[in-house]
């Protein structure tokens, strides 16, 4: 499996949507803002082994997991998967479980207490289970008619010790939009 280290300028003109630091979610609603989220599922799970370590959870531990989509009228843009250890729903992270159709982008950037770890990057293929995820949310026929590959990148974030990960999966239509600082990126 491949690992998260991919260099963000290996992504050509993906680059400038991979490597912007700011709020995603505020970013999309610049230029759609008509953006919303729809929650697809929340629910209490074991998060995806290459989550694990970031987390520092052991693999038979459980989170609450959250995935949603970004949508732009009836377009879906970014597949995003959330993942919050238990123990940070006890403490800081409490309200997020309550968030529904609400992006939670907006709560972590709100928080000035709020620390984001650098960004990782890596392509997406049929290997990952977010791939299945994400492509079953595009208007394709079949998996054959799918993109062969997607772009994500991830971030954790922490407040008051407690981490969280946030899985950004970014989904073919995204590229009718111009990317964040394409123009400087050269």
């Amino acid at each position: 499996m491949t690992t998260w280290n991919t260099p963000a300028w290996r992504a050509g003109d993906w680059r400038g949507w991979l490597d912007d630091h700011g709020s995603l979610t505020r970013r999309l609603q610049s230029i759609c803002p008509h953006l919303r989220v729809r929650r697809l599922q929340q629910h209490i799970a074991r998060p995806l082994r290459d989550e694990c370590r970031p987390l520092g959870l052991a693999r038979s531990q459980r989170a609450l997991i959250r995935d949603v989509l970004l949508i732009c009228g009836d377009t879906p843009l970014v597949y995003a998967h959330s993942v919050i250890p238990l123990t940070g729903l006890d403490g800081p992270w409490v309200a997020l479980s309550r968030l529904g159709n609400r992006p939670l982008g907006a709560a972590l950037f709100a928080n000035p207490k709020v620390r984001r770890f650098p960004l990782e990057y890596r392509q997406l293929d049929a290997r990952h289970p977010l791939y299945h995820l994400a492509v079953s949310h595009l208007a394709v026929a079949n998996l054959a008619e799918a993109p062969r590959r997607l772009w994500m990148r991830r971030s954790q974030f922490a407040l008051a010790g407690h981490p969280l990960l946030v899985t950004e999966v970014f989904l073919p239509a995204i590229r009718e939009y111009p990317s964040p600082d394409s123009r400087n990126l050269k």
